[in-house]
């Protein structure tokens, strides 16, 4: 397994090593023994959830969900391809506002931790793409939250993006209250 830091603490770049032959690939998408080897521990997952997005240019994000229910995300996808997104949304973070973006395919089997605390987003580069990630937090509608997906300056790559209206309408993050907490390096 591959492990790459980011630009963003606590945000990893993880490959799991795939296995081929004519019929395919096998490929350990998560693996505690072999992250803890490697000096990352990740908290316990609870739920695993999976998105398809049919168009291309679909934005699905800013999202989080507010302690105790924050959501830490280990995704991948599954099918297509994407551009996932974290965001520091802890007050206090010298990382604070700042985001990072990985591009999450099919073909490169790439995944991306995303701690608590931290806001999550993607756009999608081929149409049917499928997104699947593990939750360290069961889904809580009251906790659920979004931050307007434009009001950061990334560049998503699409100039007519497909958005819900939650997403259209969430506020932008200059006006956003922040409920994580910097607490310090994890």
């Amino acid at each position: 397994m591959k492990i790459e830091a980011t630009a963003l603490p606590d945000v990893l770049v993880i490959t799991p090593a795939r296995f081929g032959d004519e019929r395919g690939f096998f490929s350990e998408s998560w693996n505690r023994k072999t992250l803890s080897e490697a000096g990352v521990t990740l908290p316990d997952f609870v739920q695993d959830n999976h998105s398809m997005s049919r168009r291309v240019g679909t934005v699905r994000g800013l999202h989080y969900q507010a302690p105790p229910f924050a959501q830490g995300k280990l995704v991948r996808c599954g099918r297509g391809a994407l551009l996932d997104i974290a965001v520091d949304g802890r007050r206090g973070s010298p990382a604070y506002g700042q985001w990072v973006g990985v591009e999450l395919s099919y073909e490169n089997g790439r995944q991306l931790w995303v701690p608590p605390g931290f806001l999550h987003g993607f756009v999608t580069r081929e149409a049917d793409t499928e997104i699947v990630y593990k939750c360290t937090a069961h889904y809580d509608k009251a906790s659920d939250g979004a931050v307007r997906w434009d009001s950061l300056g990334i560049d998503w790559g699409v100039d007519d993006p497909v958005l819900s209206d939650k997403d259209r309408d969430a506020p932008a993050f200059a006006d956003w209250h922040s409920p994580f907490e910097y607490k310090g390096a994890a």
